[in-house]
């Protein structure tokens, strides 16, 4: 489990609910995710996902861009095969 898991709600048995966003403090239901990866420590396939609110993402979408993280954003229904965070 990643940090990432207990903010979004999501505990040994799963989800509790609806995907949640990451922006720390939001518990807005997600509607996209933001494919991620740090190049330092991940294989340049690997991706990382962060979920986000309509409010949040343009936000969390820019963080990632400007440390030169952010891949690719997906509506939250699409599945990626591969991507677990």
């Amino acid at each position: 489990m990643s940090i990432f898991d207990s903010l979004g709600g999501s505990g040994p048995q799963g989800p509790a609910g609806p995907p949640r966003c990451s922006r720390k403090g939001c518990r807005s239901d997600a509607a996209v995710q933001l494919l991620w990866n740090n190049p330092k420590i991940h294989a340049p396939e690997r991706r990382k996902i962060w979920l986000a609110c309509a409010e949040h993402a343009d936000w969390l979408e820019n963080y990632l861009t400007e440390r030169l993280l952010f891949k690719e954003r997906q509506p939250l229904e699409e599945q990626t095969p591969g991507t677990a965070s």
